[in-house]
């Protein structure tokens, strides 16, 4: 978040924008459920689509205000994951809920600390805190820093030690120019000794007296605006941390700091775009050596193959956006995503008179050269009220394998899932949403909504925890559910992707087969033969079974020549080797 310092709805192509709809916002409104639904706190209106509705978590007594539902206070914000725990940061500290039932979480810890909306990250035993506002005290304390210039002041990240989780310790602080508006969790396969965090600070610079280095100015060399820092960790020591590089990667060829886009509005019809003088998010897809930097003014590819020393390679610029916010990487690596947080995550962004291609997602196509090449637009179809704060916020990938699947949360406009396999035409095919919170505009709605381990889990500003299941549809079979729930983490961080593989398992196949019939890949009597095969191979004895999916492999070479879709049938061939050994 930042702030002032339709049936099926097929979204919008590239320049083609809001033409390319399948509908108007306007047409799709009509039919949506998600429109006009009722104003309410623990009683609004819902809409529901292709997903069930598992639990809502309200928050618990001391982490919200009863005469101020909207307070920034009190606010939830991001999510992190381990086993069987959802750690859930905040305004007002951190939560973690046991979601072992998930018809029932479960309060395990709730540690007050306030500091800004507190993102978290984790990894093993330490848990990583974001903290910009200028209450944050070194020691947790919500007494505040009055002074302007105080050694109680705390801005930069925290670093808990929550190996015993009921009694959980701060064992470092390490304090930035800027402060960390949110951080990235950065793991190296060469280093297993460190892990790294790139800060992300987008508050004012401090002054020098209270933390040493510390330059203002925007035409000062040495300023803290244009960069981002670098903190190594040492496992094995956390309360050494330190900040180890404070790259430029803003930067132009002739070194000025200050090299990319300078801020303000692209032409008549266009957005006012901040300046690219910070970054708000960087996502980092190790495996691939790649992250994808939403920073203010434009969009940005880093080199991460030296995780210490992030390098630029590439940017793009938009005159559609106001603020490049949030960037999600596919599971191939070949396509981009970046939000675009117009309002700030505290304005209504999606009423029927806003264009669909501002406070939307960006796609962007990412070659062999390293390059992103725009593609397309997604925006949720459902016009909301002038009483929602609503723009493109977090998300994630939903391991189905063959398909680029994303949940993703709107704030008060809610849940959506959506396809952007051709990011051209992304697809939205599920969603939830639920009315204003009141009749006047007040702060709510989902801050970030995850995949992890078969569920979507939301952090709602307002109204506490939910989680989410998806149900089959037209767009989305049992079997592609079934798939995607073979895929077990026992850690997720937002803004670090890690590969999705997926288990050579009758689900995948038959996920691949599914694919197949709806893109007509196979005529549709090879395909029942096909599966008549897989089904009877999945019964026989070990030897039966490794002949009969033996000789199903090697007919599917054929197949693959002759097919529309020749990769999707190379997929299912491939399971059903693994599946023959």
């Amino acid at each position: 978040m930042t702030f002032p310092s339709f049936p099926s709805v097929r979204a919008f192509a590239g320049a083609l924008g809001a033409a390319a709809l399948l509908g108007t916002a306007t047409a799709a409104g009509a039919q949506d459920p998600r429109v006009g639904l009722k104003t309410g706190f623990r009683d609004a209106g819902e809409a529901i689509r292709h997903l069930t509705h598992v639990s809502n978590t309200p928050k618990q007594e001391g982490w919200f205000d009863p005469k101020n539902i909207g307070s920034f206070d009190y606010a939830n914000s991001d999510l992190a994951f381990q086993k069987n725990l959802v750690f859930q940061g905040g305004w007002h500290g951190w939560q973690a809920w046991d979601i072992s039932n998930p018809k029932a979480p479960r309060l395990r810890k709730a540690f007050v600390c306030q500091g800004g909306q507190g993102d978290l990250s984790i990894h093993g035993t330490l848990l990583f805190m974001s903290v910009e506002d200028f209450v944050g005290r070194v020691d947790c304390g919500t007494q505040g820093v009055r002074d302007t210039v105080s050694s109680e002041r705390f801005r930069g990240v925290r670093i808990f030690d929550i190996s015993d989780l009921d009694n959980p310790r701060q064992v470092a602080a390490v304090q930035t120019c800027r402060g960390s508006h949110t951080h990235t969790l950065v793991t190296d396969k060469n280093d297993k000794a460190n892990v790294y965090l790139y800060v992300q600070g987008t508050g004012p610079v401090r002054s020098p007296n209270e933390l040493a280095g510390c330059v203002r100015s925007a035409q000062d060399t040495a300023s803290a605006l244009f960069r981002i820092e670098v903190i190594k960790v040492p496992l094995a020591a956390p309360q050494e941390a330190r900040v180890v590089n404070a790259p430029r990667i803003f930067a132009d060829a002739q070194g000025n700091i200050a090299g990319l886009w300078k801020g303000g509005s692209h032409g008549e019809g266009t957005q006012n775009t901040g300046t690219t003088d910070q970054c708000h998010d960087i996502t980092v897809y190790p495996e691939i050596g790649l992250a994808a930097g939403a920073c203010s003014g434009n969009g940005i590819l880093l080199d991460i193959s030296t995780p210490e020393n992030p390098r630029r390679i590439h940017e793009v610029i938009d005159p559609n956006f106001a603020y490049w916010h949030s960037a999600t990487f596919n599971n191939a690596g070949t396509t981009v995503l970046f939000t675009d947080e117009w309002g700030g995550g505290t304005a209504p962004r999606c009423r029927a008179s806003d264009r669909p291609t501002w406070g939307a997602n960006a796609l962007f196509s990412l070659g062999a050269d390293r390059k992103l090449q725009h593609t397309g637009y997604f925006k949720i179809p459902a016009a909301q009220a002038a009483s929602e704060n609503c723009v493109a916020h977090n998300g994630s990938l939903i391991p189905v394998p063959g398909r680029d699947i994303m949940a993703q949360a709107w704030y008060q406009g809610g849940l959506s899932v959506f396809d952007f396999s051709n990011p051209a035409s992304p697809v939205e095919i599920a969603f939830f949403d639920r009315g204003p919170i009141a009749d006047q505009l007040t702060l709510a709605g989902f801050w970030s909504t995850y995949w992890y381990n078969g569920y979507i889990v939301g952090s709602e500003i307002g109204r506490g925890l939910d989680l989410f299941e998806l149900q089959p549809s037209e767009f989305l079979t049992k079997n592609e559910i079934d798939a995607a729930k073979l895929v077990r983490y026992d850690e997720v961080n937002p803004q670090l992707q890690m590969r999705i593989t997926w288990p050579a398992a009758f689900p995948v196949a038959r996920a691949y087969i599914d694919q197949l019939q709806r893109s007509n890949g196979l005529p549709a009597a090879r395909l029942t033969t096909v599966s008549r095969a897989l089904d009877a191979a999945e019964k026989a004895a070990p030897a039966a079974r490794r002949q009969a999916l033996t000789l199903l492999a090697s007919q599917l070479t054929a197949d693959a020549s002759r097919s529309r879709d020749a990769a999707k049938v190379r997929l299912l061939q491939d399971v059903v080797r693994q599946l023959a050994k």
